[in-house]
């Protein structure tokens, strides 16, 4: 079993590694379409998968959507993520030759201003479009950016992921480096991108309705936020039309404060992810509708 396990990370990490470097030798008039195809031979084949997301989308809209809308929102889901995945690998190489130029920006000031105060900020998002290019673009724009992400499952992937965010001018913090590490970030008034749209049972959550249904979502950011005055700004990286990205910074999140942190900070997380839906109702084939958000017994993210 170990055999086979090592064989397949093996696979796994030597395609991974073929992949990046095909992407980075081709221009992004064919990077593109391949992604858009990759996406839909996902599409084609991970039935199953398919399935989960007609199902969660149900939950969240009801019968807001007809199954035919539903079908296609889960079509373009696997499309967009391929075509992402092809633009986040020519970060290191093409960012400034290429990338920057096909992002739009929108609202930065309400990020560059919570900075200001020095009291630092989070960046707070969800799976949503590009959410890896979302972090390279604020780091791009001069904003010391960081990310929380938990170490993949194979080192030599890990260091793969590395290696692109540090070209992105990103700091990684470890989910299992020492909390002093994000609270000197905040400190400095860096901002710490942040996705709070999957629970986990390694972090502090709490139950928190998402779509009007109950589902753990971590708070320990809003925590952090309350005790030092970091910001928190919601943050996303969406695609458009045309093959171009919009960078969105929202006005910063606050709520009236009382004596009660545990509940203010489940309250300013609830204000979080309202901003959070409001964006994926607006782009709903770009979140990662595959993640089993409802499900309490299952507390890792996708």
């Amino acid at each position: 079993m170990r055999l086979i396990k090592r064989l397949k990370h093996n696979l796994v990490y030597y395609l991974a590694k073929f992949l990046i470097w095909l992407i980075n030798l081709l221009p992004r008039s064919i990077t593109q379409p391949m992604g858009a195809t990759i996406g839909h031979v996902a599409w084609a084949l991970l039935l199953k998968d398919r399935a989960r997301i007609e199902k969660n989308l149900v939950i969240a809209y009801g019968d807001e959507l007809s199954g035919s809308e539903r079908y296609q929102i889960c079509r373009e889901f696997f499309i967009n993520s391929g075509k992402n995945l092809t633009d986040i690998v020519r970060v290191k190489k093409y960012y400034d030759s290429e990338i920057r130029a096909l992002i739009e920006i929108e609202g930065m000031h309400h990020l560059k201003n919570a900075l200001a105060r020095g009291k630092g900020a989070f960046g707070v998002s969800g799976h949503i479009g590009n959410f890896e290019l979302m972090a390279v673009c604020a780091a791009e724009e001069g904003i010391d950016t960081a990310v929380i992400a938990r170490t993949m499952y194979d080192p030599r992937m890990d260091k793969l992921l590395l290696a692109n965010r540090q070209a992105g001018k990103i700091t990684n913090i470890a989910t299992t480096d020492s909390p002093r590490l994000l609270l000197n970030w905040l400190k400095k008034g860096g901002c710490i991108g942040v996705l709070i749209d999957a629970g986990s049972s390694k972090v502090r959550g709490e139950m928190i309705p998402w779509f009007g249904h109950p589902a753990l979502t971590p708070i320990g950011q809003s925590l952090i936020a309350l005790k030092t005055g970091a910001a928190m700004v919601p943050t996303f990286c969406v695609r458009i039309d045309h093959n171009r990205y919009k960078f969105i910074a929202r006005q910063e999140v606050t709520i009236e404060r009382t004596n009660d942190l545990e509940a203010d900070a489940i309250r300013l997380t609830s204000a979080c992810i309202a901003e959070i839906e409001d964006i994926i109702t607006t782009y709903k084939s770009q979140w990662i509708w595959l993640h089993d958000r409802w499900n309490v017994d299952s507390r890792e993210s996708s």
